[in-house]
């Protein structure tokens, strides 16, 4: 047997954790429930700043979210801080079925495994001292990795956010393919981020020149493990608000850092691990981000968003309400301007979440089958996401399709609905997605293509930021569903070549990376949901 490679690249990972209709991505043969990855990350010896807890869902509604300036900033202090992680990463509740108990974060994830991880770096906040802090979503609070000396601190305030990914909390479920669903995992944070940060009426900027190395330096992620799981960097993520400082350069942030004391054992969350899975740390060589240039600024629509039906709810209960839909009612009918809104919040806008907070503009594209939708005829359909992405498709995908435009489906910034494909494609998208019923049963079912060749060829980084950009896609379907009175499911496993080949793409240069749907939900009554944070006393 030959060895596995040192360094993968995104091509051939993807190409070989592509699952077939007569084969799944390598995966593992068995599980040991009882063996689960602990679902939280946790440095002992480190000082432990807790965070107060929201005790009211305050004044802001969620179609606030969706009005640039509509919000009036909150402070940037501890205070700030702690409200955004809770939105964004912390519990949103607990179940429990029968002796079982598990908890859910506002922030999904594949499987409810969780290998996203969050940071804080703070600098001059008057109620939290300068440092590294990784956030404990089980008990919110923050723990100090490293202490920056006074000296080092500047006039102004300035905070970043950072995510890393242990990625055998996936690989431990899914094998070889979870590099894929840690990446999605990470966008889903990062929308989640750009939603909380809109609460407080803050803006979220990437960081995108930074490396991988300089990102895993200032977190400290790539400090001494004693045995645990590492963690991998992802990106940083700059608050920007009134009285915050711009971040200035790598070069002075990893000065202050390198200077510091580092504090903190991260525990073990499998310690008898049943397999190994090398191709994972491949592709992670192989996607490693060097420092650049900055990259452009976001491109979007400066246009109002449509509103929900359920826009006026307090955005706090929202976002704390979003969930996986675990079954559909297969009868159940999408209404016509529930549809149109779904479509109309994946149009990115200036001053909008998520998208300003992604690193790139718009890559990713919705086909879309369509089940149960008034006013709509059944059928596939295409939504370009940028003005120059219908020529894109159209030369990607079977020549064959109809691309008649839906004026009905009236959209900002150019952009519009075509309907490919006239017929009932419930049986096609079951299949599709592994022979899941919750794609057929669902009213509409989302396949997100994401352009290829030949950005990610040369820079193949890009390959993370399109699933980010997929995740983050699908985290706007969550919340919009459920401002719709709906419920939305993010679907990892389905067999990209049968997609591929119904859509006519065979010349790489578009690629399926997630698949959603959206329906009406039907609730498992078996099923206790219990508070978030009621285990915690904060006196």
């Amino acid at each position: 047997m030959s060895a596995e490679p040192d360094r993968l690249s995104p091509r051939a990972y993807h190409d070989r954790t592509k699952h077939q209709l007569d084969r799944y991505a390598a995966g593992p043969g068995t599980l040991d429930w009882d063996a689960q990855p602990d679902p939280f990350r946790r440095y002992a010896d480190c000082p432990e700043f807790p965070l107060a807890l929201t005790t009211a869902p305050g004044t802001v509604s969620f179609g606030d979210l969706h009005r640039p300036g509509a919000i009036t900033p909150a402070p940037v202090d501890r205070a700030g801080v702690g409200r955004l992680l809770e939105v964004a990463l912390g519990l949103s509740a607990w179940k429990q079925y029968g002796p079982d108990r598990w908890a859910l974060r506002c922030n999904p994830s594949s499987g409810n495994l969780h290998p996203t991880e969050g940071y804080v770096v703070s600098r001059g906040l008057p109620d939290l001292p300068d440092g590294v802090y990784h956030y404990r979503p089980d008990q919110h609070l923050l723990e100090q990795r490293a202490g920056f000396s006074a000296a080092a601190t500047a006039s102004a305030p300035a905070v970043l956010l950072g995510l890393s990914s242990i990625h055998w909390r996936e690989a431990w479920k899914y094998g070889e393919r979870a590099y894929r669903y840690c990446q999605l995992d990470v966008g889903h944070a990062l929308a989640a981020l750009a939603y909380g940060a809109a609460l407080l009426g803050w803006q979220l900027r990437p960081l995108t020149e930074w490396s991988d190395a300089e990102v895993a330096r200032l977190l400290g992620v790539d400090q001494p493990t004693g045995g645990a799981e590492p963690e991998h960097p992802d990106l940083l993520l700059a608050i920007e608000a009134p009285g915050v400082a711009s971040p200035s350069d790598a070069e002075s942030w990893l000065a202050w850092a390198a200077a510091a004391t580092w504090r903190g054992r991260p525990n073990v969350l499998d310690p008898r691990p049943l397999y190994q899975w090398p191709v994972i740390e491949a592709v992670s060589q192989g996607t490693t981000k060097p420092a650049t240039p900055p990259l452009p600024a976001f491109e979007g629509v400066a246009a109002p968003c449509l509103p929900a039906p359920e826009d006026a709810r307090p955005a706090v209960d929202l976002l704390r309400q979003r969930r996986s839909a675990q079954a559909y009612d297969p009868a159940g009918t999408m209404d016509f301007v529930a549809f149109r809104c779904l479509l109309d919040r994946l149009v990115p806008r200036v001053g909008v979440p998520p998208w300003s907070a992604l690193p790139e503009s718009p890559k990713v594209h919705p086909v879309l089958f369509v089940h149960r939708v008034e006013g709509m005829t059944p059928g596939l359909y295409a939504l370009p996401r940028h003005t120059d992405a219908r020529a894109l498709l159209l030369g990607a995908l079977d020549q064959r399709f109809a691309w008649e435009a839906c004026p009905e489906v009236a959209l900002a910034g150019g952009l519009a609905l075509y309907r490919l494909f006239t017929g009932d494609v419930r049986r096609v998208a079951g299949l599709i997605s592994c022979h899941q019923a919750i794609a057929a049963q669902g009213a509409v079912a989302f396949a997100l293509l994401a352009e290829w060749t030949p950005e990610i060829e040369d820079e193949p980084w890009r390959y993370r930021w399109r699933h980010w950009e997929a995740g983050a896609l699908g985290q706007a379907l969550y919340l919009t569903a459920e401002a719709c009175g709906l419920r939305g499911t993010g679907i990892g496993c389905y067999f990209d070549e049968a997609l591929h080949e119904l859509l006519g793409v065979r010349d790489g240069r578009l690629q399926s990376l997630y698949h959603f749907t959206v329906g009406h939900p039907r609730h498992d009554t078996r099923i206790q949901t219990l508070p978030p944070y009621a285990h915690l006393r904060r006196d």
